[in-house]
């Protein structure tokens, strides 16, 4: 695999997608076709933005304007990026993040109400043009989504709950700025339904990197 260039894929989508699942499970197919692989997640993914993700992640709904949320947020990114993903890239090595600058741009953009268009030329002003080659965005009802998210921090002692507290409104309009998303940029984001099975979802992964990035068996 030396001759294929290394590749960036972010995961996206609402709460309790299954991205970290999927993720873990990309990424071990990948490992044993010869690939080597970085996983990583945002908020953070280096030591300052994981600290900014505990400002983030907990406290009350309503903790933060959606402004400074998205500054933020942002300001993680842009550690994240030249901490972990470009020194990665750099190395030949393939990147999968759990939630990239689409996060911001749905959450604080179209949830949040700060404008897609904002928020698209904030990351670019932030991570100057860095894109990922490919982007899955992980779909499913709000509901059932949030379902298992709820049921997952049920389980953790130290809860990162504060988006799943927000109301259903608000994440109805999460689904909906990332189908826009996806709707805008074809060639870079691939819809996936996520309301199915683990190994059907991950089957269909396989699938796209297969067609869109490299060829492996």
């Amino acid at each position: 695999m030396d001759d294929i260039s290394p590749k960036f894929i972010s995961f996206e989508g609402g709460e309790g997608a299954g991205k970290s699942t999927q993720i873990k499970l990309l990424a071990k197919w990948l490992t044993g076709r010869g690939v080597e692989v970085v996983m990583t997640r945002e908020p953070g993914g280096s030591t300052g933005a994981e600290e900014i993700r505990e400002l983030l992640v907990k406290g009350e709904t309503d903790r933060w304007t959606p402004m400074s949320e998205a500054l933020l947020m942002t300001a993680a990114r842009a550690e994240h990026v030249e901490r972990t993903i470009k020194p990665a890239l750099k190395r030949g090595v393939w990147v999968l993040c759990d939630r990239f600058f689409d996060s911001t741009i749905a959450y604080q953009g179209g949830a949040r109400g700060l404008g897609i268009d904002k928020m698209r030329e904030l990351q670019d002003m932030a991570l100057h043009g860095l894109t990922p080659d490919l982007t899955f965005i992980l779909d499913l009802p709000v509901d059932v989504g949030l379902a298992r998210a709820c049921g997952r921090e049920a389980l953790r002692e130290d809860r990162e709950d504060r988006f799943e507290r927000m109301n259903f409104a608000f994440h109805e309009n999460i689904r909906d700025a990332y189908l826009k998303i996806a709707e805008s940029e074809p060639d870079r984001c691939v819809v996936i339904d996520a309301n199915r099975d683990i190994t059907t979802l991950q089957n269909d992964l396989r699938a796209e990197v297969n067609h869109r990035l490299v060829g492996m068996k």
